[in-house]
């Protein structure tokens, strides 16, 4: 009778908490910037990794992307990447989404500087600029600004707004030749200093929903404010008024 009764309160317990997560639906992101990366369907992958963060920390439910994107898409959000709130309460009641999350890339850039000297040995050049064949370093470094909106399904009011980054630096040691890329620089963008700053943006959108939405602590709340002061000042500082 005791285990039966425990066992009660932990599905009353465990049902509760689920029900206080809040049920977010991730859109398609958008893009503004002339990244070389950015390809058709893009946009929802980037909403399915995003999708993936969110789940991963047990502090929200998401809707399914397929459902989303099929009824955004029967919904034309598609193209224009604006929610009415007309259009915001349909997906939510469709989804069940209580909030829709909109990521548009507004910035981004990526440097690779190399550096390396020259050799001669038996008549091979290693390195130096007039190598056939050389070793050489590499440090690239990428960046990437999401531009974040979180819409009250029900209201179709925006509830959260915050401009993320992702930056990161990678050093490493490449192989090149003048007859052709040899070099051992894999083509899956998650390897990249691209993709890791990509996957940093979508790392701190995730922690920030976390503390907005979840926590709500005095503490996260002032960490993300300070941090927004940080980049609104870093930005202005970069403008000529």
């Amino acid at each position: 009778m005791k285990k039966s009764l425990i066992l009660l309160m932990l599905i009353l317990v465990s049902g509760s908490v689920f029900a206080d997560r809040p049920v977010l639906g991730v859109a398609e992101f958008k893009n503004e910037t002339q990244a070389r990366w950015w390809q058709r369907d893009v946009g929802w992958e980037l909403s399915g990794m995003l999708a993936n963060e969110l789940a991963a920390i047990d502090a929200f439910t998401v809707v399914e992307r397929n459902n989303l994107e099929s009824v955004m898409r029967e919904q034309d959000l598609g193209a224009s990447g604006r929610v009415r709130p007309d259009t915001a309460a349909q997906i939510g009641q469709l989804t069940g989404a209580e909030y829709i999350v909109l990521g548009t890339v507004t910035a981004y850039s990526e440097d690779t500087k190399r550096s390396g000297g020259g050799l001669n040995i038996g008549g091979i050049s290693i390195g130096g600029r007039s190598a056939s064949i050389g070793i050489g370093g590499s440090k690239s470094e990428a960046y990437v600004a999401v531009d974040l909106r979180v819409v009250n399904a029900n209201t179709g009011e925006i509830e959260h707004v915050r401009t993320v980054e992702g930056r990161t630096t990678d050093t490493g040691v490449s192989l090149r030749a003048r007859r052709g890329w040899v070099g051992g620089n894999l083509s899956q963008e998650e390897r990249t200093p691209t993709g890791e700053a990509i996957r940093a943006a979508l790392i701190e959108i995730t922690d920030y929903l976390e503390c907005a939405m979840v926590l709500k602590t005095s503490s996260c709340l002032a960490k993300y404010e300070e941090r927004e002061n940080t980049r609104r000042e870093r930005t202005r500082s970069r403008l000529q008024f």
